[in-house]
């Protein structure tokens, strides 16, 4: 392997970081028209590109079915004797942790709560919703909307561009990078567009990374106030942030092994004790009926779900849910990827779908249905209130939640570490990624570009969330995976090109026997 000092790549790290710097000055020039003007970009985007992104994720999921269930599950990363580099359980519980991360936290309660109390009138919801039955339908539709969101459409995103990247990292022993991967796809390729594509690469990751941050921040600063009356304020969540970056810094100091690793292990033991907390304090046996049918909503609405874009309706929600999630997902496909394939070594592709794609969607669905369905069952058996709560404050959503339970503030005090270690862990594996495609693709890019890139999420987040609030970070999300999702696109197909290609030689190698 070159050492990272020769494939320290200028054009890309001083692109990126100019590129990031305009992000910056534009969030904080003329502050007080900032939110409206991130929410006419935000809708400009959407109205315009929303085939784009609803296509995009519905052929990648196509794709991931093809590979899974073709011969082209049978190669391995690393060739045909390579062995897994990490176990079971720590590979899940890093890849999980990097790629949802504190969304859950933030969504987990929040989402089916509004989606219940607000739903998409076009499609969902009911005439009769005031009367039981179609506040129940209503509930139903909350939860198959979350399941969506939060479902197999977002890891199959990052399971493409990951078996990708992992693809020819450990059979082509090419540098773990986009740059990389297109070179070897496409060799005719010009060099200059597959810089721009490393820059736009790390720039929605950095995007990506710095919204999960924002949501973090407000969420910490909600529990705060709670539990000690910290004031909610952009001061407040800038301390946070600076709080949370160094911690961040620290560990992306210490490498993956070390660092990372042992960080993530922590958060999915503290999420599965606060799931577990819910599950057995709340509605339990309410729950598990409600996980049957969810997965079985999900299942029966599955293609209408995927895709329904608002064509003969005049409403823009899905601009601020579906499309928004959508673009996330793609943001943030770089940075989830590139660590889901520095971790996959010694997978065989038809593995590494079934981890990727069906195991977190599967522990996701469960989270959801624990808190959406226990939210949900307050406002339709309980006391009630929640939605009123949530629609004050996105951020208190979970606070609130907790509110109804024993022990209320043990669980908020516990909540806000859990969403402090994912703030942690989505900036440390952002930044340790961020490096290494800046260096060239190297595994080990050098301590001084992760600690750069540590503080600029940090410094991204703060910016956008002082000039227009969640807005401006769903915005800047929005606006970074739309150019990214044709380079998905390309990936995807790429890959399926030269797996087919190694399968055929293969094949042309036993028949030479």
């Amino acid at each position: 392997m070159t050492s990272p000092i020769a494939d320290f790549k200028p054009t890309v790290f001083f692109g990126a970081i100019a590129a990031i710097g305009l992000l910056i000055a534009f969030a904080l020039f003329d502050t007080s028209a900032a939110a409206t003007r991130f929410q006419a970009i935000q809708s400009w985007a959407t109205h315009n590109f929303s085939w784009l992104l609803v296509g995009t994720v519905n052929i990648l999921l196509v794709a991931c079915g093809y590979l899974a269930f073709s011969r082209l599950g049978h190669v391995r990363l690393g060739g045909p004797d390579a062995k897994p580099a990490y176990s079971a359980l720590s590979w899940f519980s890093m890849l999980f942790s990097a790629g949802m991360g504190i969304g859950l936290l933030f969504y987990g309660v929040a989402e089916p709560v509004m989606h219940f109390a607000n739903p998409p009138i076009s499609a969902f919801s009911d005439p009769g919703a005031t009367l039981p039955r179609g506040l129940a339908r209503n509930a139903q539709h909350a939860m198959g909307l979350t399941f969506l969101h939060w479902g197999l459409h977002a890891w199959a995103v990052y399971a493409i561009i990951g078996l990708g990247l992992g693809y020819v990292s450990y059979n082509k022993r090419l540098p773990l990078s986009i740059g990389s991967f297109l070179q070897a796809a496409f060799p005719r390729i010009p060099t200059l567009l597959v810089d721009l594509i490393d820059v736009l690469a790390i720039t929605a990751t950095v995007c990506g990374v710095a919204a999960s941050l924002g949501f973090g921040a407000s969420q910490i600063n909600a529990g705060l106030q709670l539990l000690a009356g910290v004031p909610d304020s952009g001061m407040v969540k800038a301390i946070i942030i600076v709080v949370i970056t160094g911690l961040a810094t620290l560990s992306v100091a210490l490498g993956l092994d070390v660092g990372i690793k042992r960080l993530s292990e922590a958060n999915m033991l503290l999420a599965l004790g606060l799931a577990l907390f819910v599950f057995l304090l709340g509605p339990t046996v309410y729950l598990l009926d409600s996980f049957i049918q969810n997965i079985g909503y999900y299942v029966q609405r599955f293609v209408y779900f995927s895709t329904w874009t608002e064509s003969y309706t005049n409403e823009d929600w899905q601009s601020a849910w579906t499309l928004f999630y959508y673009a996330w997902w793609i943001s943030w496909s770089p940075f989830v990827g590139i660590f889901i394939a520095r971790i996959s070594y010694g997978r065989s592709v038809r593995e590494f779908i079934a981890g990727v794609l069906l195991v977190p969607s599967l522990f996701t669905f469960a989270w959801m249905t624990i808190f959406g369905d226990s939210a949900l069952h307050i406002e339709l058996f309980g006391a009630g209130g929640l939605s009123q709560a949530v629609s004050a404050s996105m951020p208190d959503a979970l606070f609130a939640f907790l509110g109804h339970y024993p022990f209320s503030q043990i669980a908020s005090g516990l909540a806000i570490v859990i969403v402090a270690t994912f703030f942690v862990t989505s900036a440390d594996s952002g930044a340790l990624v961020t490096a290494m495609i800046a260096s060239g693709g190297h595994h080990e890019a050098r301590f001084v570009p992760r600690v750069t890139w540590a503080i600029s999420i940090g410094i991204l987040a703060g910016a956008l969330l002082y000039a227009g609030g969640l807005g401006a970070l769903q915005t800047a999300a929005i606006v970074t995976g739309l150019p990214f999702a044709i380079v998905l696109l390309g990936i995807c197909f790429g890959l399926v090109k030269m797996l087919q290609h190694e399968v055929v030689k293969a094949d042309h190698a036993k028949r030479q026997e």
